[in-house]
């Protein structure tokens, strides 16, 4: 896939280390209920390993904000269930999902790595828009 490809299915891009994470997000009409303040996204993540060594996701750290400003934290290990190890030049891809009780929000985070020399690191997540519009 070219990278400009890449930017149109992925438009939320961060890279620390050679690690890319890129972020699409989706807003799910039909799991989301305006007159009950409940309002749904899904975001696909793929995180592809562009460095020389192997990588293991160990944990997430989500900071999200909704439309009002209150901050949530979600910290927990892995994702979806998994602590993927990336070889070099390989990717994983998930998707989860994000309930607000405003029509707008916000996430970013970052997830715990350790390389195969056991160099543990933080890898960003970039920052994208939960919009309901």
């Amino acid at each position: 896939m070219t990278t400009d490809a890449l930017a149109m299915l992925f438009p939320n891009v961060a890279v620390t280390r050679g690690i890319a994470v890129r972020v699409a997000v989706s807003f799910l009409v039909e799991q989301s209920d305006p007159s009950s303040n409940r309002w749904f996204w899904s975001y696909h993540v793929r995180i592809e390993n562009g460095a020389d060594v192997a990588v293991q996701l160990l944990s997430r750290s989500w900071t999200i904000v909704d439309g009002r400003g209150t901050v949530h934290e979600v910290v927990g290990e892995g994702v979806v269930g998994e602590m993927p190890l990336i070889a070099p030049g390989g990717s994983f891809d998930y998707v989860s999902g994000c309930p607000l009780d405003t029509p707008t929000g916000a996430m970013s985070g970052s997830y715990r790595m350790v390389d195969e020399d056991g160099t543990a690191f933080d890898v960003e997540i970039p920052r994208f828009q939960l919009l309901s519009t």
